[in-house]
């Protein structure tokens, strides 16, 4: 399997010590790296440290450990196989798409029988496969719809059932009981009613309760604990308390075994609407997809489904209709909503020459446009990924949760067994303390020792609650990740939404962050004896082999000017400095000071035109031809509209801010006056920001570099938090922790507002999830908490955990600036200078 990195559904996961058990059972399969196991999404996120894994062997794996890996099956329709030689080979180019664990195809039906790990492996993926071999899938309607069926729907639909089955039963033991303890009337005798009990009981444990039963032991028989151990433990004790009822001295608790697993099933049914909830945003993303592309071939417009377009076809996309797939405007001009991609209300111009990204809007007129990118290389797919990446990652503040989570269950089951000997060893101090709380109407003292035992032994089991524990995290990474990419910013780490909040000084690369990376020419200087057109046509025509920003505006104005370029011969760009070319027989030279004193000429003739072009915050190049200056030329890069405002939003962050740039001291300065900067580093060679970066480490302590993610990529990773920054769909992802699409600092910002509240919601489950357990069990062991109310008190929990993390929806991450009044802040991180100075 040639994947780096693969997610895989796990099922029947209840509780963080799941995850954990799991996490060990795969980073024991040879060749995985590295394991991450998301409770909240049912995801394992598995890094291969070469990529000779199979998928089946991690399947195994989970399954060995007691779970199972969420598997669909497909039929599909072959068509062209005449001989056995056909499905073999179908079969082989089948078995080889990463994701797929067992293929079975079949000459007499022509179909083929696909075993397959969802999300891993698609229809897509299958039909390509299969066209490469020479044959063709007819028909995946059907597939499609079983593929596509909503496995969280399906999730919710079952737990609402169990929810009101348990219910049904239960409700006539309430009913019972309560008769009976506040009334003293026990219906019809004591033999039907103590009968009735444990009858009404058995199906709400052993069939509606089955799958927590089925956990608890596969979980035991593989040498661990977990959260459906102590369920099940808690219920079959109270259960047995039924026939031990007609035989020893212990009141009938079989009742509440049924009450419990009730509140239990109701508790699990809250939560999976609730985790629906949270991990939305992959769904809406998914939606957001066109289903189907007009494309036009041999001259005839076609509508195919969207898995058949390929790159080069050319794409009909009328007003009101979505862009299906990456790709260039040939033909038509229109407004484009870009929302989906940006979080930008305002839509986007689009005529030929210019990129539309896949799942947009066409707004007004008729585009023609060229597909460059389709299946998972799309824009959407990547963001996908990288949000599904993020949910599969660990915030670092986790790995204490999950330290505790290991040994929870354990020591909880050792409570209770300490609790159930302390009460038949220690009758006298134990029952003094439950005539302590006998202000509380649930608590009897007068109950016997063994049923106030075994009360509380039950109530410690049921109580307690590592599921709390386990979601608190994922539940707001998921949220977080989610709204990040709906405000187009793309987090690929926990680690990185952690980091972000903490950073001391946001460094920035001036071309193409601060400013638009657009410059346009000022100014053109001839020296004597030259003129500025002669100066525009030498330096144009060197600059037509550069991809400089710089050099391709000189070129643009030339062009502008219709000035008659000449191809360059024997071009050479040197980092830093300029460039270097044969134009006309003539050696020419266009860049800084440093390369001309380089090449032996003296650019003091111009300092005093070139100092003051550089006050200006203009970048002058100097141009040279057979060892003479002939003049030289101004480009001015305007800045973006939001930086000055973004920048100083920083600074009342208590943010340091500093600015990275290969332009000279004085031009660099210029600029960092305008946009209120810390710090400037200006003259700084490409090579040498990874060093400067360092520095500001080592001065400062977290750092996070802003780029264009193209060629600053090393910077990116050195920094604490790599932010790339661009727009459209080359921006490049993979370099950085934190992309921001829309190519404004305003997502800087955001994505900081958005790394505070996430964390501060992740901060407000672990406590949350700490106290109740800590608070809770003593009152379990003391017998204060009678076991239906422990249960309850425990479904609440992990119910509150995931309800608090969705309330990260309502928080305004948008700068003050553009922060409409009323609306909730995200938390203020740090004091302004100016309070800190007061």
């Amino acid at each position: 399997m040639a994947s780096r990195q693969i997610i895989l559904p796990v099922q029947g996961m209840t509780c963080a010590s799941c995850a954990g058990h799991i996490e060990k059972a795969l980073s024991k399969v040879e060749g995985v790296a590295k394991v991450n196991v998301n409770l909240a999404t049912e995801r394992a996120t598995v890094e291969f440290a070469n990529g000779d894994v199979e998928i089946g062997d991690l399947v195994k794996a989970v399954r060995e450990a007691g779970y199972d890996v969420s598997v669909e099956k497909v039929v599909l329709p072959i068509g062209g196989m005449t001989c056995a030689s056909c499905t073999a080979h179908v079969e082989s180019a089948l078995s080889d798409v990463p994701g797929v664990i067992d293929v079975n195809v079949n000459l007499a039906t022509e179909k083929a029988s696909v075993t397959f790990v969802p999300g891993v492996a698609s229809l897509a993926d299958f039909k390509r496969a299969v066209a490469k071999t020479g044959y063709e899938v007819l028909d995946t309607a059907a597939a499609a719809e079983q593929q596509e069926e909503e496995e969280t729907e399906r999730k919710m639909r079952d737990a609402r059932f169990r929810m009101w089955m348990a219910w049904a039963f239960t409700a006539p033991i309430i009913l019972w009981m309560f008769a009976e303890m506040f009334f003293g009337i026990v219906w019809p005798n004591a033999t039907i009613y103590n009968l009735g009990l444990i009858l009404f009981t058995l199906p709400v444990l052993f069939w509606l309760g089955r799958r927590t039963y089925r956990s608890g032991l596969a979980a035991v028989r593989h040498g661990y604990a977990n959260m459906d151990t102590l369920i099940a433990l808690g219920t079959g004790v109270s259960l047995l308390t039924g026939p031990a009822y007609f035989f020893y001295p212990v009141a009938n608790y079989a009742g509440v075994g049924a009450m419990i697993m009730a509140f239990h099933l109701t508790g699990r049914f809250v939560e999976e609407t609730a985790k629906g909830r949270a991990s939305q945003a992959i769904r809406k993303l998914l939606e957001l997809g066109a289903k189907t592309a007009r494309v036009l071939r041999d001259g005839q417009e076609i509508e195919v489904p969207i898995e058949e377009v390929v790159v080069g076809d050319l794409m009909i996309v009328r007003p009101g209709e979505k862009i299906p797939t990456d790709g260039i405007v040939r033909e038509g001009e229109s407004a484009v909503d870009e929302s989906m991609a940006t979080g930008e209300s305002m839509p986007v111009n689009k005529r030929p020459g210019d990129e539309a990204i896949g799942a947009t809007v066409n707004q007004e007129g008729l585009l023609k446009i060229e597909a460059t990118r389709v299946g998972k290389d799309t824009f959407l797919s990547q963001v996908i990924k990288m949000v599904e990446e993020c949910q599969g990652s660990k915030v670092p503040i986790q790995e204490f949760a999950d330290k505790v989570t290991s040994f929870f269950v354990p020591v909880v089951i050792g409570i209770a067994l300490v609790t159930f000997l302390a009460w038949i060893l220690l009758p006298g101090p134990m029952s003094s303390l439950v005539e302590a709380g006998s202000f509380l109407p649930w608590v009897d003292p007068n109950l016997g020792v063994i049923t106030l035992a075994i009360v509380s032994m039950v109530a410690v089991l049921v109580i307690a609650c590592p599921c709390a524990l386990g979601l608190a995290t994922p539940t707001a990474l998921m949220v977080g990740s989610g709204m990040g990419a709906e405000h187009g910013i793309l987090i690929r780490t926990g680690e990185a939404i952690q980091t972000l909040k903490d950073v001391k000084v946001v460094v920035f690369d001036k071309t193409g962050t601060i400013t638009k990376g657009r410059p346009d020419v000022t100014d053109v200087v001839a020296a004597d004896g030259y003129d500025e057109q002669t100066v525009l046509r030498l330096a144009a025509s060197a600059e037509m082999g550069s991809e400089h920003p710089l050099g391709r505006s000189i070129v643009k104005r030339a062009e502008a000017e219709g000035l008659p370029l000449v191809e360059p011969s024997e071009f050479q760009a040197v980092r830093g400095k300029g460039v270097t070319a044969q134009v006309d027989g003539q050696r020419v030279l266009v860049g800084t000071r440093r390369l001309m004193r380089e090449n032996g000429l003296d650019p003091e003739p111009f300092e005093e035109t070139l100092r003051g072009l550089e006050e200006d915050a203009k970048t002058a190049m100097l141009v040279a031809t057979d060892g003479a200056l002939v003049g030289l030329i101004a480009v001015a890069d305007t800045l973006k509209e939001d930086s000055v405002a973004a920048i100083n939003e920083l600074h009342r962050m208590g943010i340091e801010t500093a600015m990275i740039t290969g332009d000279n001291q004085r031009t660099a300065n210029a600029i960092a006056r305008i946009v209120g900067m810390d710090h400037v580093l200006a003259e700084v060679l490409p090579d040498g920001k990874v060093e400067e970066v360092q520095k500001l480490q080592e001065r400062f302590g977290l750092i996070a570099f802003v780029g264009d993610g193209i060629n600053d990529a090393p910077a990116l990773k050195q920094a604490n938090v790599g932010i790339a920054i661009g727009t459209g769909t080359d921006i490049a992802i993979e370099a950085s922790d934190v992309t921001l699409v829309r190519g404004e600092l305003t997502g800087l910002v955001e994505a900081i507002n958005l790394s505070h509240a996430t964390f501060r919601k992740i901060k407000q489950n672990l406590f949350w999830a700490f106290f109740y357990n800590v608070a809770m069990i003593p009152l379990a062991v003391i017998g204060w908490m009678h076991p239906v109310l422990a249960e309850i008190a425990m479904a609440t929990s992990s119910v509150t955990v995931v309800t608090n993390a969705n309330r990260l929806r309502k928080v305004d991450i948008a700068p003050s600036y553009k922060r409409p009044s009323g609306t909730e802040e995200a938390p203020k991180p740090l004091p302004s200078h100016a309070e800190v100075a007061a």
